[in-house]
C-alpha cells in the first residue's frame, strides 16, 4: 500500500509532539517488515554523514585562524557569490602580503617570543596542470634562464628574517617571522597565465595560479617542521599594466549588467584574504626528480657484450605502492590523501579512517570528486596500476661490435647499423 503524508514542519507541529508520533510510527513499521528494514540511525551513521558540521563549515560559529594572510591587490568583480575570489596581478610588480597574528590570549604559547617560518609559493590552479607541475615548471625553466617564477622584494619587506630562495625550486620562497611582530612580505611573479597554455590560434585564456602560505613552528630538534597553518588564494597574473585592464573590462562589464543579475556576483573588495586550505605536499622539483603525475624506475640488466639482448629475462622491479590500508586512523588517511595529491578532498574526507574510505564504490567517489579525480581515487584506493603492454630493452654499442661492422667503399662503417 502506497501512502504519503504532507506535514509543515512549522514549531507549533514540532511542540505538539506530531513529529515524534509519526517517528515512532515509522519505527513500528520498520519492526513489521523485519531486520532488513533500514532505519534513519543506520542512515546517518555512515561515513558520508559522520561530523558533516566539520565538513561544511557551520554558519553560526565564526573559527578564529591563529593567522591570517592579507594580499593588498582588488579582487575582480565578475566572480559569482559561491565561488572562489580571483585577483589580477602584474607580471613582475610587488605586491604586499601581510602577516596578521590572530591568536587569543593563552593560545599556542610556544610561539610566543619565538619565530615561526612561512613557506610561499605559487602553484597550479588547475588540476590537469598540477600532476604535470615538475614538467611545466621545467619548460618554464628552459624558454627563462635564470629567471624565477617568484621573488622576495627584500628592500620593501618589514619584518622578515633570514629569507630565502631555493635555486631548484623557482616557485618557493621562505622566511622566519615574528607573530607578535608588524611583518609585511612583498612578492613579484614573474611568470603570465598564458604561458602555460596551449598555443593555438592568438588570444588564448590564461590558467589561475594559486599563492599558497605554509607556517610551521619549532620542534624539540629545532626544525621547523610542525605546521601551524595554511592558506591560499587564486590569481592570475598579466603582462605589466594588464591587471589594470583586466579589471577595468570587468567593472564596466557589470555596469552594464541589470540589478538582479549584478546581485548573482559578489563586490570587489580592495585586499584579498587567503583562506584556509590543506597544507602543500612537499616535493623536491629538481631536475632529474620523477614527476608527481607518474612513477619512474630507471632498471640497470645485464647485457651480453656485442648484442642488444638481455642475458635472461629479469624480474622486474616492483615498487612499494602507498597503499591505504583499513587500520589507518583519519590522521593517517589524511596523510595518504595529501601523499597522493588528493589535497583539495582532505576537508571533505576529515573523519574517513582508511576502512571507511575503502568501502566507498567507484560510484560513491566519483560522485563526491568528480569523474577524473574520483576514478584517480578510486584506482588508488584499489591499488590499481596499469601493466605495460610491450617492454623494449636498448644497450648502447660495444667496442667489439663497432669494430666487426662491415665497411663501406668509402671507408666509414655502416651508419644505419641497428644494435
Amino acid at each position: 500500500m502506497a501512502w504519503a503524508l504532507k506535514l509543515p514542519l512549522t514549531d507549533e507541529v514540532i511542540e505538539s509532539g506530531l513529529v515524534q508520533d509519526f517517528d515512532a510510527s515509522l519505527s513500528g513499521i520498520g519492526q513489521e517488515l523485519g531486520a532488513g528494514a533500514y532505519s534513519m540511525s543506520d542512515v546517518l551513521a555512515l561515513p558520508i554523514f559522520k561530523q558533516e558540521e566539520s565538513i561544511l563549515p557551520p554558519d553560526n560559529e565564526n573559527k578564529i585562524l591563529p593567522f591570517q594572510y592579507v594580499l593588498c591587490a582588488a579582487t575582480s568583480p565578475a566572480v559569482k557569490l559561491h565561488d572562489e575570489t580571483l585577483t589580477y596581478l602584474n607580471q613582475g610588480q610587488s605586491y604586499e602580503i601581510r602577516m596578521l597574528d590572530n591568536r587569543k590570549i593563552g593560545e599556542l604559547p610556544e610561539i610566543t617570543d619565538k619565530m615561526v617560518k612561512s613557506i610561499l609559493r605559487v602553484v597550479f590552479h588547475d588540476r590537469r596542470l598540477q600532476y604535470t607541475e615538475h614538467q611545466q615548471l621545467e619548460g618554464w625553466r628552459w624558454n627563462r634562464p635564470g629567471d624565477r617564477i617568484l621573488d622576495l622584494d627584500i628592500p620593501m619587506s618589514v619584518g622578515i628574517i633570514d629569507p630565502r630562495a631555493n635555486p631548484t625550486q623557482l616557485n618557493t620562497v621562505e622566511f622566519l617571522w615574528d607573530p607578535s611582530k608588524r611583518t609585511s612580505v612583498f612578492i613579484q611573479v614573474h611568470c603570465i597565465s598564458t604561458e602555460f597554455t596551449m598555443r593555438k590560434h592568438g588570444g588564448e585564456k590564461g590558467v589561475p595560479f594559486r599563492i599558497q602560505i605554509d607556517t610551521f613552528k619549532e620542534n624539540e630538534n629545532e626544525e621547523y617542521t610542525e605546521h601551524l597553518h595554511s592558506a591560499s588564494c587564486q590569481v592570475k597574473v598579466f603582462k605589466p599594466k594588464g591587471a589594470d585592464r583586466k579589471q577595468k573590462t570587468d567593472r564596466e562589464k557589470m555596469e552594464k549588467r541589470a540589478p538582479q543579475e549584478k546581485e548573482k556576483y559578489q563586490p570587489s573588495y580592495e585586499t584579498t584574504i587567503l583562506t584556509e586550505c590543506c597544507p602543500w605536499p612537499e616535493v623536491s622539483y629538481v631536475s632529474n626528480s620523477p614527476s608527481p603525475g607518474f612513477n619512474t624506475s630507471h632498471n640497470s640488466f645485464p647485457v651480453a657484450e656485442g648484442n642488444g639482448s638481455p642475458t635472461h629475462q629479469p624480474e622486474p622491479v616492483v615498487q612499494v605502492a602507498d597503499n591505504l590500508l583499513p587500520t589507518a586512523t583519519p590522521q593517517d588517511a589524511q596523510q595518504w590523501l595529501l601523499r597522493n595529491r588528493f589535497s583539495p578532498f582532505c576537508r571533505l574526507f576529515t573523519n574517513f579512517s582508511g576502512a571507511d574510505l575503502l568501502k566507498l564504490t567507484r560510484e560513491d567517489v566519483i560522485q563526491i570528486c568528480g569523474p577524473a579525480d574520483g576514478i584517480r581515487l578510486f584506482n588508488a584506493l584499489k591499488g590499481r596500476v596499469v601493466r605495460p603492454r610491450l617492454t623494449v630493452y636498448v644497450c648502447q654499442e660495444s667496442q667489439q661490435a663497432r669494430e666487426q661492422q662491415p665497411k663501406h667503399e668509402n671507408g666509414d662503417a655502416a651508419a644505419n647499423t641497428f644494435f
